[in-house]
């Protein structure tokens, strides 16, 4: 006998299958496989000229046709992001925000975009503690900041574009205007979301067919997002930031007690950024540094290094313990230093090094499970979301990562623009003199993040894990399951994975009792009873979370992976 339950709203992408039984068998996936693990769901797809993988296959689709047109990886990203905002508003958005790195084949480096958007100029902290707020809420116009995917795809295409927006937005125009079918795992979270976020003006008009959520191959249509996107591939981005689409959003916003202005519009820009990287066994993994939570995955990678995993075997106790040890370590120093770099000095090359992580190492005990710990001092040493990919005929490849927090978002669904406006102001901590406090036109602690792997100064993989704080902990763990554990691309996505939650986070909450280790259907009953023993609290039999998507290159030809936990697919030509 099972029960079925869930996490809390903030990780809306997990569901979690507790036995009621502790010892009882789980069932498994067919493993009758002629090649590769018994938990591998398919093959990896191999093709020769271009690659997409995306959360659902409408959008993989339409990546692969720009690409046969001629379109760059960057063209097929954003014309792939566009109709996830359609087919996927559970998960991502034009009212939300964009992460992206792309390696340039042309000039052979990496390029690092952060397009996430700022606090509004007129709300400040002591309208929060005025009012008696402990946090930010959830949901409403309190925690709406500036949208900035529109401002990430024409970065993006300025740089490294070839087609006219109007041909690559098309596809996502088309189906919003005739209609398209939702798939499985969708209509189940826009089902959870429509009793939730309905209270919101402008939400059942825009999300619901009669006040209810689209049923699996219902077709849907959405022409006010349709019309909005026609707007935006005639007059560019302007139109969403200084133009009509601005003002209504903002008068929207104003007559349901928000607090952003066209001044927040006009001021919006994305930023470049200079990816960092920190090299795992040869490998060289590449992050955006904050305001995002991407270094977690190379200081988590610093101190599992120190461990010499293979030999441990892929889900012993050992394996799982030193990975939630190091993980509640990095945790710490995420919720005391990572932040908007504009507002505070983030030792980010510290965090990063390998004699910080070698010192950090040294705190975990191999026997024990650790209650609490805290941050380092890294400045005194020396020294639910969509994730897509997208590669083309040239070697461009692109690791782009785009959401508007909390599944759907905020739930303020403005006018007649056909999307919700995102809730990242929630991650904002109110606690005075924290480096993530909320503060005027300021960029949130952020959860989405893009990943890149290069070998030896050339692209290996493009990849990225969906699901707040299961993203470093999920990209670590692709990481280590390659270069590890041996496995390939796609097994590396659907092998079972380690969730850890209950560390100390960025808005103020602290970690004292150890948190809860969740290990999904797949990893041996000892590892589950030895674990116990060493004093960790488990959550027994996770069902999914998180959502992988990955593309490699092997000099030759790309290899193609997406999960089987979404809706996703990958394919190439």
């Amino acid at each position: 006998m099972y029960l079925l339950a869930y996490l809390p709203p903030s990780r809306p992408f997990a569901i979690l299958f507790l036995s009621l039984t502790f010892g009882q068998a789980a069932v498994l996936p067919a493993a009758d496989r002629i090649t590769g693990h018994n938990f591998a769901t398919r093959s990896e797809v191999i093709a020769p000229h271009g690659m997409a993988a995306t959360s659902q296959p409408l959008a993989t689709q339409a990546a692969l046709d720009i690409l046969k047109k001629g379109g760059s990886a960057v063209d097929a990203a954003i014309a792939a992001n566009a109709l996830l905002g359609l087919v996927e508003p559970t998960g991502n958005g034009i009212g939300g925000d964009l992460y992206a790195i792309v390696w340039d084949a042309e000039t052979q480096k990496l390029y690092g975009l952060n397009a996430s958007g700022r606090s509004p100029y007129d709300l400040s902290l002591e309208y929060f503690l005025e009012n008696g707020y402990e946090s930010i809420p959830a949901y409403g116009p309190l925690p709406v900041s500036v949208p900035g995917c529109v401002d990430g795809w024409f970065s993006l295409h300025g740089k490294f574009g070839r087609l006219p927006m109007s041909e690559i937005l098309a596809p996502a125009i088309d189906y919003a205007e005739h209609g398209f079918p939702v798939s499985e795992l969708i209509a189940y979270y826009w089902r959870r979301s429509v009793p939730r976020l309905s209270e919101y003006p402008g939400f059942n008009e825009t999300f619901t067919i009669d006040g209810r959520a689209p049923r699996k191959g219902e077709m849907f249509r959405n022409p006010r997002l349709g019309k909005t996107l026609r707007t935006l591939a005639t007059h560019g981005r302007d139109a969403f930031y200084q133009g009509e689409i601005a003002k209504e959003m903002v008068d929207y916003l104003q007559a349901n007690g928000g607090f952003l202005t066209l001044r927040d519009m006009q001021d919006h820009t994305s930023t470049w950024v200079e990816p960092v990287s920190t090299n795992y066994r040869g490998y060289d993994v590449w992050q955006l540094p904050p305001n995002g939570q991407g270094i977690a995955v190379l200081q988590l990678l610093n101190i599992l290094e120190q461990h010499d995993l293979a030999s441990y075997g892929f889900g012993s106790v050992e394996h799982v313990h030193a990975f939630v040890e190091a993980k509640k370590l990095v945790f710490e120093d995420r919720a005391e230093y990572y932040a908007d770099m504009d507002f505070s000095d983030i030792p980010v090359a510290q965090l990063i090094s390998k004699d910080y992580a070698s010192k950090r190492a040294r705190l975990i005990d191999m026997k024990r499970s650790q209650d609490s710990v805290e941050a380092g001092n890294p400045a005194l040493e020396e020294g639910d979301t969509i994730y897509l990919s997208t590669a083309d005929k040239d070697g461009n490849m692109v690791s782009l990562i785009q959401s508007n927090y909390r599944g759907m978002g905020s739930g303020m669904t403005p006018g007649d623009l056909g999307f919700i406006l995102q809730d990242r102001g929630e991650l904002f901590s109110l606690e005075p003199g924290h480096r993530n406090v909320y503060a005027p036109h300021k960029r949130p602690f952020h959860t989405i993040i893009p990943g890149f792997v290069t070998k030896d100064g050339k692209p290996y993989m493009s990849f990225g894990v969906m699901g707040g704080a299961t993203q470093p902990q999920g990209q670590a763990q692709i990481i280590v399951n390659m270069i590890d554990f041996g496995m390939n691309l796609q097994e590396a996505g659907d092998a079972p994975r380690i969730l850890h939650s209950g560390s100390s986070q960025p808005t103020g909450h602290v970690m004292t009792d150890g948190g809860t280790v969740y290990l999904e259907t797949g990893f041996p009953y000892e590892t589950h009873r030895e674990l116990v023993k060493m004093g960790h609290r488990l959550g027994v039999n996770v069902g999914s979370f998180g959502g992988y998507q990955a593309i490699l290159w092997d000099g030759n030809v790309y290899y193609g992976a997406s999960e089987s936990r979404k809706d996703g697919q990958a394919a190439g030509y």
